[in-house]
């Protein structure tokens, strides 16, 4: 299956760069860039990219409010933040409005291919730079509002494993562990485990 990509960067430079860099990685295409908030939003209405690469400083609208928008109107485009802001409040910002990845720029050349491919498995990429300077904090009030046995459940789920697996892990039964994620999902105000998986990776709950 060819991966249909869509770049998103305000530096000509870059993002030729980065496009030629694509263009030559079997499996991927790049079916269209963009320079700006506003041509992001048009380029995935029109084009219906499988990954957007997503610049957060972008001219007119900044790549926050377009993954927002794009999470409402185009929930199966998958996110990839590019930035040179590690800082927790960014990462946990673009996070929050629906990015499943977020890479570095300066080791974007060699971690974009890496990247949309975890993401195109349903994983969620993290540079390690991101992880090490931005994600280290753990929110321990937060954290508190679980029980043990429900941070283990969030571990696993946000490792992918689904509820038969966990149980098997936990030696429980999966019913319980089906209350135990509806008491997760309740306590934390989350709906989804796609929501359950950025809350883990920001707070620190999960390690990478």
């Amino acid at each position: 299956m060819v991966v249909r990509v869509a770049l998103v960067e305000d530096q000509r430079l870059v993002r030729q760069a980065l496009g030629a860099l694509l263009a030559h990685e079997p499996g991927i295409e790049v079916v269209g860039e963009a320079a700006n908030g506003r041509e992001a939003i048009a380029l995935a209405q029109a084009k219906r990219p499988d990954v957007m690469l997503l610049d957060i400083s972008l001219p007119e609208i900044d790549g926050i409010e377009v993954a927002r928008t794009l999470r409402r109107q185009l929930p199966e485009v998958k996110i990839i933040a590019l930035s040179m802001h590690n800082e927790q409040r960014v990462v946990q910002a673009m996070l929050a409005a629906g990015a499943i990845g977020y890479v570095d720029k300066s080791s974007a050349y060699e971690e974009l291919p890496r990247a949309v491919r975890a993401v195109m498995q349903g994983q969620i990429y993290l540079s390690p730079e991101v992880t090490r300077s931005a994600l280290a904090p753990v929110a321990a009030a937060r954290k508190a509002s679980i029980s043990q046995r429900e941070r283990e459940v969030l571990a696993l789920l946000a490792a992918g494993k689904r509820s038969r697996q966990i149980a098997e892990h936990l030696h429980l039964s999966t019913a319980t562990v089906e209350v135990h994620r509806r008491n997760i999902m309740r306590k934390l105000g989350l709906r989804t485990v796609a929501e359950l998986t950025h809350y883990a990776i920001r707070e620190g709950l999960v390690s990478l």
